[in-house]
């Protein structure tokens, strides 16, 4: 009889075992079915433009995925600086089913993030608005529970800007002053028209020197879009029309900086006679301006770390994604709206 039972008992074991091992595997998929995720995420990008410095988010973002092959796959799209196109890419990526979207609009008016928002929240997929300030404010954002913004402060970079110029015055006067006037001539070198990120830039930088102290006088204001070319024609025209009296060029971005530069070094300045440079500065420090400011062609730049800018991106990204805090497992924090997360610019001047 005792026999029997022993049998009985190992029968009733070996049964339950299987059974209680199914209950607990089938416990975990039920609590944690994306993190068993098995193919890539799929995460459409669209640039307001692929110029140099959202080509260096671009790379980073590539190299990103390849540091997490099988993970994410990454899609990018050019809107060229046109709302129509924007447009066309957005419909183009929630026909593809992706799963995250990472908007940087060609700008940030109410009714482009409403339109957009209001296609993205059809599908129910998260989306992260980059470097756009404005939309925070925005009821758009705010109505849509899966949308964030990863925002740079435009008037911190413009501030910083302006600082370059106030630190090169306060620690070598003669170098930017050339006429002894105690007030700086300058020419503004800006990104398109009513965008909010060109706006910030050019009244912060003068408004930093300003504060500082020291007058400026605006000898041209120029719209150039961002681009290197448009940059490199209108200081070739302008120098001839202001001949000996630019003191500093400013420019909204590196891009224009640049050309700004090459367009002085057809008249034999900025490449390296001290008595034959005129201060420029810039915003971005992509490669080529890092590069110009360690030779002493340009006078500095403001600092914004794409592979960081990427990082972000990619870890708010896969937190949305898998329905976690944005933040979660970052050094980041919300601002009180609890939907915008700020990144930091510092100056660059070749030390």
């Amino acid at each position: 009889m005792k026999e029997f039972r022993k049998i009985v008992k190992i029968i009733i074991v070996s049964v339950m075992i299987p059974v209680i091992l199914i209950s607990c595997n089938q416990n975990i998929i039920s609590t944690s079915s994306k993190a068993g995720f098995r193919r890539p995420v799929k995460v459409g990008v669209v640039l307001h433009t692929f110029d140099p410095y959202m080509s260096l988010i671009r790379q980073n973002l590539e190299e990103i995925q390849k540091e997490n092959s099988g993970n994410v796959e990454f899609t990018f799209l050019d809107s060229k600086d046109n709302e129509a196109i924007q447009s066309e890419n957005i419909d183009r990526l929630l026909q593809d089913n992706v799963d995250l979207l990472l908007l940087n609009l060609v700008n940030v008016k109410e009714n482009t993030v409403e339109a957009a928002i209001s296609n993205i929240k059809q599908k129910n997929i998260p989306v992260i608005l980059f470097f756009s300030l404005e939309p925070a404010r925005m009821n758009a954002v705010k109505a849509y529970e899966k949308v964030f913004v990863v925002s740079s402060d435009f008037q911190q970079s413009g501030t910083l800007e302006g600082n370059i110029l106030v630190d090169l015055w306060n620690s070598n006067k003669a170098a930017i002053d050339k006429n002894g006037d105690n007030i700086i001539q300058y020419i503004m070198l800006q990104g398109p028209r009513n965008n909010e990120q060109s706006e910030a830039r050019t009244k912060y930088s003068i408004l930093a020197i300003n504060n500082a102290g020291i007058k400026t006088e605006e000898l041209a204001s120029q719209v150039c879009n961002w681009d290197r070319e448009v940059a490199k024609n209108s200081i070739e025209v302008l120098f001839l029309r202001y001949d000996g009296e630019i003191e500093a060029i400013i420019a909204n971005n590196d891009a224009m900086a640049i050309g700004a530069i090459e367009a002085l070094q057809k008249y034999g300045y900025n490449k390296g006679d001290k008595t034959k440079n005129i201060a420029v500065v810039g915003i971005d420090a992509i490669p080529e301006a890092r590069d110009l400011i360690r030779k002493g062609f340009m006078t500095g730049t403001i600092f914004q770390d794409p592979y960081a800018q990427a990082q972000t991106l990619y870890l708010i990204g896969m937190n949305l994604f898998y329905g976690r805090s944005p933040i979660e497992g970052t050094d980041y924090k919300l601002d009180k709206d609890e939907k915008v997360i700020y990144t930091p610019y510092q100056q660059y001047t070749g030390e």
